[in-house]
């Protein structure tokens, strides 16, 4: 009767927590989602940054023309001449995601606009990527450290900076497919289900569908298999974890066009190979070990291993052979870049140049994770109390997490979910120790020892809360009078004020309150409304997204950064002086030319700051861009010591025509200094627009005929084209 009665209390007392772990779910999904619609309480319903400018544009493809147009789509608004097959290049699952909500909610009656959907599509997923760190965490340590992790995930400052309301970009729902597939692949090593190896594959596939980062778990998981193996561990689970991974997975991948037989053909792959070889040699091993003496199983083992060894050399030879021709052998530039972090700086100037690709400062992790740096190293101790095939592979991911965020700040994102099942697992160790000792010490009477003991708790639950209240009045009483003195909690703080502002539109604080810089928006609108539909607009890579969105303008490059070649042309050309920029524009067939500028107002992200990486990528392609020509005694300068190359190029003359005329002196407040060329007239281009800012200025080609117009011809020439023309021939120009 006792072991009944205590079943059924272990049953509820089960059941209320399950229940209770569901509402508590349920408010750090309100909590992930609410925490991030700053941006759109303090600005506007607006899609932030320029990547999901691009991606808006293809969502709203999609939405218009359908499923089968959209893979088919050839662009030609984009890296005019060439153009670009979107349905081959672009990774399809965030806009195939947002088109799906799209059509759902139309379906229920719900007349939500595209852009509306695709600024709230993160902020839905981050509720997404809380519930399934939940479900990791609890596979590694159970409940407790699942809900915590859960929790601060929802709150994370790395994870917020990506998932803002307005960032619609693809770690918006790639974060959660990665989160979403480790839990899977965990869950499957912790039960050997067959059924979850096959929603792992699809979770893959989801996840090589949303990000180029989906090559992090197919290279993460084979060394977590390779770290069973060599520590003794392998069990039938592992094998059904990890062999339909990569059998399913793989040929779900290659169906994706952006990624096709790279899933077989690139270096990136490659280890997932090798493991899966090794894995079955080892599951043939532990086979005949049950079926075979001793002795012969010491035969059988050598004649196995040596037939593994050997096909693992064929193996080996064939993707050596295949990836010889390739310069980098298989590797992508980013790959490489994680490997070595100084290949980008010395070879592909075009990934270096991006500043989510530079390496983070210290600082930047106590921004982004914050206190859960201190927290990490607890929870792997955590994790070896005990060592499990779950608790290892959470060890690897943080290991690999850190490293690959000490290489590329953007990868500050994926250590982020880390962090947090980390610091979930040891504050829910620590919270399990301090419990343990928190017992009720009641006096033992037969017969009336559960109701003593139920008026005992009643009674204290009832002093307590009496307390409670009393010093929650207190409390309230005396943050009322200290409310303006009251700090923000960390994550709070970088949810509102860090992280939600939208780059399209620019805010600054002072004693006359704020101010509104709305430049990028104006100058777009003025493209859109007075150039024509055909027109072709240049300008630095940074901007080609937005130019073709927001103005419908076709451009020459954009943040794809495809072509190094057609980039480095268009670098060429703001580096050259104005007569040669202008006749490479021509044969480009370019009509305006777009240069932010930030040196009136101090907006330190403009063109004349990010121009040296304009020289360094012209010059890899073009020889005659030297760097040094740029640069006095090997400083970057535009005042009067600035190089004579530095002041006669384009990007000098865009950005400072007319400056000296804004306060007299042509003070440039980002590079706290005077200019040194101030009086100077544009021969081959002319100004056509300048925003009130003066943050984005538009510049028309002058035509041929411009240009030689008002000359005077000598005598000579006059008699000369005279003739020309009387004998039917044209003489060029140029």
């Amino acid at each position: 009767m006792a072991t009944a009665d205590a079943s059924n209390g272990t049953s509820i007392r089960n059941a209320f927590g399950n229940v209770l772990s569901f509402f508590i779910l349920i408010l750090i999904g309100v909590l992930a989602f609410s925490i991030r619609l700053f941006s759109v309480i303090k600005y506007e319903s607006v899609i932030h940054e320029f990547d999901p400018y691009f991606n808006y544009r293809v969502t709203q493809y999609l939405t218009k023309k359908g499923i089968y147009d959209f893979w088919n789509w050839f662009d030609d608004r984009t890296w005019y001449p060439l153009g670009r097959v979107i349905g081959g290049t672009v990774y399809p699952g965030l806009t195939l995601t947002a088109g799906t909500l799209w059509w759902i909610l139309n379906s229920l009656n719900i007349p939500l606009s595209v852009e509306t959907v695709c600024v709230f599509t993160a902020p839905i997923f981050s509720a997404f990527a809380s519930w399934a760190t939940y479900l990791l965490t609890k596979e590694v340590k159970g409940p407790g450290a699942g809900l915590t992790a859960a929790v601060l995930l929802a709150v994370v400052p790395s994870y917020i900076s990506r998932s803002v309301a307005g960032s619609y970009d693809n770690e918006a729902v790639a974060i959660f497919a990665l989160i979403f597939t480790f839990y899977l692949y965990v869950k499957t090593l912790n039960t050997g289900s067959l059924f979850y190896a096959t929603l792992n594959a699809i979770a893959y596939f989801y996840m090589v569908c949303s990000w180029g980062g989906y090559t992090f778990i197919i290279n993460l998981t084979p060394m977590h298999v390779l770290l069973c193996i060599i520590t003794g561990r392998y069990s039938s689970r592992l094998y059904i974890a990890y062999a339909p991974l990569v059998v399913l997975g793989t040929l779900l991948a290659s169906l994706v066009p952006v990624v096709g037989f790279n899933a077989v053909m690139t270096s990136e792959h490659f280890a997932s190979f090798l493991v899966f070889i090794i894995i079955h040699v080892v599951a043939l091993v532990y086979y005949i070990k049950g079926i075979l003496s001793p002795k012969m199983f010491r035969v059988a083992v050598t004649l196995v291993v040596s037939v593994g060894l050997a096909v693992c050399c064929a193996v080996i030879a064939i993707l050596v052979a295949l990836v010889a021709s390739s310069p980098t052998k298989g590797w992508s530039g980013r790959s490489l870049s994680l490997l070595d972090p100084t290949y980008a700086s010395k070879y592909i100037p075009i990934i270096a140049s991006v500043s989510e690709h530079q390496p983070p400062t210290w600082p930047s992790y106590f921004m982004d994770i914050n206190v859960l740096a201190f927290l990490v190293p607890a929870g792997i101790i955590a994790c070896f109390s005990p060592l499990s095939d779950a608790s290892s592979f959470v060890i690897l991911y943080i290991v690999t997490a850190v490293y690959f965020s000490g290489v590329m700040v953007r990868l500050m994102l994926v250590l982020a979910p880390a962090a947090c099942i980390m610091s979930g697992i040891a504050l829910s160790e620590a919270f399990d120790i301090f419990t343990r000792s928190i017992k009720f010490q009641l006096p033992h009477h037969p017969g009336h020892s559960h109701v003593h003991a139920g008026n005992a708790s009643l009674d204290s639950i009832v002093e307590s809360d009496n307390v409670s209240k009393t010093e929650k009045s207190d409390d309230i009483s005396k943050e009322r009078g200290s409310k303006k003195n009251k700090k923000k909690v960390h994550c709070v703080w970088a949810a509102a004020e860090a992280y939600s502002a939208p780059s399209i539109v620019l805010t600054s604080h002072s004693d006359d309150g704020l101010h509104v810089f709305d430049d990028f928006r104006e100058a777009y609108a003025w493209l859109s409304h007075n150039t024509d539909v055909d027109d072709k607009v240049a300008s630095w890579w940074d901007y080609g997204y937005q130019t073709t969105a927001m103005a419908n303008r076709t451009v020459i490059v954009d943040n794809n950064t495809w072509n190094n070649t057609h980039i480095a042309t268009v670098g060429t050309a703001m580096s050259s002086p104005e007569k040669a920029a202008w006749e490479i524009f021509q044969s480009l067939d370019v009509k305006y030319v777009l240069v932010v500028f930030g040196g009136l107002v101090g907006y330190p992200s403009d063109d004349i700051n990010k121009f040296l990486w304009m020289v360094r990528i012209g010059g890899g392609v073009f020889p005659h861009i030297k760097e040094p020509d740029y640069l006095r005694d090997g400083q970057y300068r535009i005042d009067s010591m600035a190089t004579p190359t530095m002041l006669n190029c384009l990007m000098y003359k865009l950005s400072y025509f007319r400056f000296v005329e804004t306060d007299g002196k042509g003070f440039d407040r980002v590079r706290q200094t005077e200019i040194g060329k101030k009086y100077f007239k544009l021969a081959h281009f002319e100004e056509v627009f300048t925003t009130h800012h003066w943050m984005v200025r538009i510049y028309k080609l002058k035509p041929p005929k411009n240009r030689i117009r008002g000359k005077k011809k000598s005598k000579s020439k006059a008699n000369l084209s005279t003739g020309s023309k009387r004998r039917g021939s044209r003489r060029n120009p140029f």
